[in-house]
């Protein structure tokens, strides 16, 4: 729980923030597969256990390292919320 809260004032400072400086804050679902989707080809991996750190598509064999792939799917899921208004 305590981690679950600590999470909520930190969206909750970051909403603060955006709108005294008036920028806008993009969130994404949190159920978003952030680091299961390929970043080259957006197949979705079905089951990818947390223990593996790096993984092949098996679409396109784009070779991906969980935390940077997952980084620029959520930059992508935020740009494209931006440019179209959209909720993913």
């Amino acid at each position: 729980m305590g981690s679950d809260a600590n999470w909520g004032e930190l969206v909750r400072q970051l909403e603060y923030k955006a709108e005294w400086y008036g920028r806008q804050l993009i969130k994404i679902d949190r159920y978003f597969p952030s680091s299961k989707r390929c970043s080259n080809c957006s197949h979705v991996v079905e089951k990818l256990p947390l223990n593996i750190r790096e993984w092949d598509c098996p679409e396109c064999a784009a070779h991906h390292d969980r935390d940077i792939n997952a980084s620029i799917n959520i930059l992508a899921a935020g740009g494209a919320v931006s440019v179209c208004g959209a909720r993913l």
